[in-house]
C-alpha cells in the first residue's frame, strides 16, 4: 500500500512539473521526425544514466543532441524517469522552440554556444561531485592522469558565473578552447562528442581523473606524481586511434 501510495505521489510530481513547464505556450506545431524520435530515445537513455551512475541527483544536469539544425535537449524540472516520447523537447540553433511544449533545459545558452563553436553532435552537463569539488579548489586540473590527452589536454576551470546565462557560456567557451570538456567553478562539468556515448564517456573519464586527484592529494605529508604537457600530448596522439576501427 506505502509503494503504491509512492508510485501516485511520484506520477503527480511528475505530472505538476510537466504542467508548469507547459505553461509558457501550445505545443509547436510539426512531429518529430524518424530520426529526431530515434534521437530523443538515446538521449532520454544518456539522462538517466548521469543519474543511475551518480553524476547527477535529480534534474540537475543536461543533455542535448544535434539532429541536423535541430537540437533535442532535456526540459527543465522533469525528471529523467518520468520522460516519454511524447515528451520530445527541441530548438534550433536560435534557440527558437520547434518541437514540444515542455521549457528547455535552463542550460540552453550552454549547450547552443558549443554547437555554435564547434562540430558537437552531442553535450552532457552535470554536476558531478568529485568534479565540482575540484572546481572550487584550483584553476586546472592537475594532470595525474594520461586520459587528459583524451580530452584535448589540461582540463581547465571556467570562471564561476550564474546558471543560465549567457556570461557562463562565454566562460565555458574560453575554457573548451582546443578541449572537448572542462569544469565549470562551483558548479559541475560539461563535455561534448560527435555522439552521445562519446560525450558520456569524457564526462565519467573526467569525474573519474578529479577522484583520482582529490584521492591521491589526501594522502598526509605526500603529493601525487604530475605528469607533464608534453607527456599527456603524447599520450592523446596514441589515444587517437585507440580502439576497433571500421
Amino acid at each position: 500500500m506505502a509503494e503504491e501510495r509512492r508510485d501516485q505521489r511520484g506520477d503527480r510530481e511528475a505530472r505538476d512539473a510537466r504542467e508548469s513547464a507547459q505553461e509558457v505556450g501550445e505545443p509547436w506545431g510539426r512531429s518529430a521526425r524518424p530520426e529526431e524520435t530515434e534521437a530523443w530515445e538515446a538521449l532520454v537513455a544518456t539522462a538517466r544514466r548521469t543519474v543511475s551512475d551518480g553524476l547527477v541527483v535529480g534534474t540537475s544536469g543536461n543533455v542535448s543532441v544535434r539532429v541536423g539544425d535541430t537540437v533535442l535537449v532535456t526540459p527543465s524540472g522533469v525528471p529523467y524517469d518520468r520522460l516519454t516520447p511524447d515528451d520530445v523537447t527541441g530548438v534550433d540553433l536560435d534557440g527558437g522552440q520547434v518541437l514540444g511544449s515542455l521549457v528547455p533545459t535552463s542550460e540552453l545558452p550552454m549547450h547552443l554556444a558549443v554547437y555554435r563553436a564547434t562540430d558537437a553532435g552531442a553535450v552532457v552537463h552535470t554536476h558531478a561531485v568529485h568534479a565540482t569539488a575540484v572546481s572550487t579548489l584550483v584553476p586546472e586540473l592537475p594532470l595525474i592522469h594520461y586520459m587528459a590527452g583524451g580530452l584535448g589536454g589540461p582540463v581547465r576551470v571556467a570562471p564561476y558565473a550564474t546558471y543560465g546565462t549567457q556570461e557562463l557560456a562565454e566562460n565555458m567557451l574560453r575554457a573548451l578552447t582546443g578541449r572537448t570538456a572542462c569544469l565549470l567553478q562551483n558548479h559541475g562539468t560539461i563535455s561534448y562528442g560527435t555522439t552521445l556515448d562519446q560525450a558520456y564517456d569524457r564526462t565519467a573519464q573526467l569525474e573519474w581523473m578529479c577522484r583520482l586527484w582529490l584521492t591521491a592529494s589526501s594522502v598526509p605529508g605526500l603529493a601525487p606524481t604530475l605528469l607533464s604537457e608534453e607527456q599527456v600530448a603524447e599520450a592523446g596522439e596514441r589515444l587517437r586511434g585507440y580502439g576497433q576501427r571500421g
